[in-house]
């Protein structure tokens, strides 16, 4: 039967723009390029505290675990990447993915790099493989939050084309999106058109 037939509604077909290729993987800075897996999750999540320097206490941790479950390291491994070192150390990660629901967009959903490690463009090295995977799969625009206390990832986000999206609340004179991830959860909403 077609979906005529049965009523419903037959799923867009997306177009991508050229052949749908692989995320890069060459090394970056010296360092060793794959993509994250189940066995990830824990030594990423044990890198966190320290390299947000415990910002937030006891809840800003809580938070920051609650943003990547296990199901981050499952689902979405082929669309992110994880940095290590000789020592098979954590040194970077981006959890990204393609919008099932939106067609056009792809997501940036948490990204870390060893406060040792910073300066040298990791984190905007991964950005670009990402933003390139995103337009070798048809999407246009790449989507990004941010907590408003966090100034630096403002900056960044900003030196790399992405535009804060307008919100009914400021804090800081940055438009807000109140409650984005829950009550009391403000967040920072980024795009970027590709």
């Amino acid at each position: 039967m077609t979906a005529a037939e049965t009523g419903s509604r037959a799923a867009p077909v997306v177009r991508h723009a050229g052949p749908v290729t692989t995320p890069d993987l060459s090394p970056l800075a010296g360092h060793s390029v794959r993509h994250p897996g189940p066995d990830d999750h824990l030594p990423v999540l044990a890198v966190l505290d320290a390299w947000w320097g415990g910002l937030g206490g006891e809840e800003g941790s809580r938070q920051r675990a609650l943003l990547l479950p296990k199901l981050m390291f499952q689902h979405f491994t082929g669309s992110s990447f994880l940095v290590t070192g000789d020592d098979d150390r954590v040194v970077a990660f981006l959890i990204g993915f393609l919008s099932p629901s939106r067609p056009a967009e792809s997501y940036i959903h948490f990204v870390g790099v060893d406060p040792a490690e910073r300066g040298k463009g990791l984190a905007a090295a991964l950005y670009e493989r990402f933003f390139a995977y995103s337009r070798a799969h048809g999407r246009t625009t790449v989507r990004a939050i941010t907590s408003p206390v966090n100034k630096a990832s403002h900056a960044f986000h900003t030196r790399l084309g992405f535009v804060t999206e307008p919100g009914p609340k400021e804090f800081g004179g940055l438009p807000v999106q109140p409650d984005y991830d829950g009550p009391g959860l403000d967040r920072l909403s980024f795009r970027k058109d590709l």
